[in-house]
């Protein structure tokens, strides 16, 4: 399938991690944890953790914790609806294509749970027509764009003449969670909202690039050291210290045979989870330059789904005319881990 266009949608609330640790210091939440759990938040808001500012669909996230379960899922309605909507609508108009001109929508996302999925508030938003395909991916985390963008080539191999739009969506402040856990806390420092949309078809356009070669890694003996769980109705992240270990190996496992690629002109976008994450997949492929997922860790945080798609749009801004391969790798729940490559002719 052919890339046609790719654009992304924030939300209009960017803070620094230090106006987020002012805001934890001015709201009785942070007396619901121990010193030890305080003293973690001012490390890592405070100090160097790759990460200068965070985006949000709220002015102030740290009253989300004040809401409950249900509260939090018309926020995440909302907010779904009004960040992939304006991502689809900048990824069309760059394209040159109507809403209407769409043959079929899909969406990923986890941090939060609609029936119907996302895609249908985003249809009706954007007047997409009865007809077309909509297709909503869950419970696949932090590596879901990829696993998205394969279930779209499918549609578009059996219909070539087709025009897809592939979102990227998570509203992370709808997920975040407060207790004494370790992995929580970590995951109220990483987190922010953001949304990634492109629009494919499966027709052959010389000199625009190609997505193919999509491979799939599962390791459920790693499941728990990074999952969603269900706590009371709320969401909470479970993050061990393993995962950025895990995570190299696993993107070294699939990417790894041929490493000596990287030093030849091929690109790599991974997802950007975190500092410690990126250090581990460059300590495995050191000649793999990781600038566009740390700019993009550096400017938003670690978006969840929509990161390494962001990932591949910062470096397309800049790509040199030479460069004819991009591999994406990203990761997360399961423990799983998804690549695809992306092509041009010169």
């Amino acid at each position: 399938m052919y890339l046609q266009s790719l654009a992304h949608a924030l939300p209009e609330y960017q803070m620094s991690q230090l106006e987020v640790l002012d805001m934890m210091r001015a709201h009785p939440a942070l007396d619901r944890i121990q010193p030890r759990g305080q003293r973690l938040l001012q490390k890592v808001l405070a100090g160097d953790s790759g990460i200068a500012t965070r985006n949000f669909c709220t002015p102030n996230p740290v009253e989300l914790f004040d809401r409950h379960p249900g509260e939090l899922n018309d926020y995440f309605e909302k907010a779904v609806t009004d960040l992939a909507s304006a991502a689809v609508s900048q990824a069309l108009e760059k394209a040159g294509i109507a809403a209407a001109d769409l043959d079929a929508l899909f969406l990923c996302t986890c941090t939060g749970y609609l029936c119907p999925g996302p895609t249908s508030f985003i249809a009706e938003r954007l007047g997409i027509r009865e007809d077309a395909l909509l297709h909503d991916v869950v419970g696949l985390g932090c590596g879901a764009a990829i696993p998205t963008l394969r279930t779209a080539s499918h549609f578009l191999a059996a219909n070539p003449s087709a025009k897809a739009a592939v979102v990227a969506v998570e509203i992370c402040s709808a997920a975040l969670y407060l207790d004494d856990d370790p992995g929580a806390l970590i995951s109220l420092c990483l987190f922010g909202d953001g949304a990634s949309a492109s629009v494919w078809t499966g027709n052959d356009a010389p000199s625009e690039w190609s997505a193919g070669n999509f491979r799939s890694l599962h390791r459920p003996e790693h499941r728990e050291a990074i999952r969603f769980v269900n706590r009371n109705g709320f969401l909470k992240n479970q993050l061990a210290p393993s995962v950025p270990a895990t995570a190299g190996q696993a993107v070294f496992d699939m990417l790894g045979k041929n490493p000596e690629r990287f030093l030849n002109g091929s690109r790599l976008v991974t997802h950007n989870a975190g500092r410690d994450v990126l250090d581990a997949i460059n300590a495995h492929l050191p000649d793999a330059d990781l600038a566009p997922s740390r700019s993009v860790l550096k400017r938003y945080g670690n978006m969840s789904s929509p990161s390494v798609m962001i990932g591949l749009e910062t470096l397309l801004e800049t790509v040199p005319d030479h460069v004819d391969n991009i591999d994406l790798a990203a990761f997360g729940a399961g423990f799983s881990c998804h690549t695809c490559e992306l092509r041009r002719e010169n």
